[in-house]
């Protein structure tokens, strides 16, 4: 009986001491894993650039949107400008390609047939009566060089160098209509490093499909821009959704820098 009850005092005495380190060793993971890269309080998951692994993705940089003679430049102009868009799209293109860290643009074209749609929300709407990103048919790129739907001319150099993957367009705002997703996977890709137009639409859209489909996802946050029109601001919809969704926002010049220091590794 005795041994019994030494056995009995001496589990409890080691099952206690297992309960305060399992305790200790989750307040101190938990702790250790919530970084408040800001005021809001919210934890910042972080976003390591793994080469193999990570990949550059550049939503619609056609004309369209960053070109001053685009069909949209009245109402996103201002916060291209602002940001810097154009030019850092343009260094993030020139960090990837110089670190041979993969590349993915995701187009948005419309069709002859795209204008049949019999219903429509109020920017698919929009964009398919001022005539964006149009084209004459999927395999006629009659007038296509130079039009709306065409590549910002800056940015050819990078998409038309025969590395660099364009996948089929999309057609609302998100990749769930096109082959972003099996493109990536077929390349051993897990994490998206993602710029490019617009904001809160197509950027925001890419984000979210990519997240829900299990990749890990930086935003740069400089290198996109949205239309601002009176009483709606789309930029600042997208910081707030970036912020709360994506693992990970920041800037061009620190997307750069982790670009080029990975690779040195």
């Amino acid at each position: 009986m005795k041994v019994f009850s030494h056995y009995l005092i001496q589990n409890k005495f080691h099952s206690g001491i297992l309960a305060l380190s399992a305790a200790a060793i989750l307040a101190t993971t938990s702790a250790s894993s919530i970084v408040h890269a800001d005021g809001s309080g919210l934890p910042d998951p972080g976003f390591e650039i793994v080469q193999g692994r990570t990949a550059l993705l550049v939503t619609d940089p056609q004309n369209d949107f960053l070109s001053p003679d685009g069909v949209t430049w009245g109402v996103v102009g201002q916060n291209v400008e602002a940001n810097g868009t154009v030019e850092h799209i343009d260094q993030l293109f020139a960090a990837a390609k110089a670190t041979n860290m993969p590349v993915f643009v995701s187009p948005h074209y419309y069709y002859p047939h795209d204008h049949s749609w019999k219903f429509e929300g109020a920017l698919e709407a929009l964009m398919h009566k001022i005539g964006m990103f149009n084209r004459k048919s999927p395999l006629d790129t009659t007038d296509f060089n130079g039009s709306g739907a065409d590549w910002l001319e800056q940015y050819k150099k990078y998409i038309d160098d025969g590395a660099t993957v364009v996948t089929s367009p999309h057609k609302v705002f998100g990749p769930e209509s096109n082959d972003l997703v099996l493109q990536l996977r077929k390349q051993g890709i897990d994490k998206v490093i993602i710029a490019g137009m617009s904001a809160n639409l197509c950027t925001e859209s890419h984000m979210r499909a990519l997240i829900e489909e299990g990749f890990e996802v930086m935003v740069v946050t400089d290198a996109t821009a949205a239309a601002q029109v009176p009483g709606y601001d789309g930029y600042a919809a997208a910081l707030t959704n970036f912020r709360m969704i994506a693992n990970h926002v920041t800037d061009t010049e620190t997307a750069v820098t982790a670009i080029k220091t990975a690779a040195a590794k």
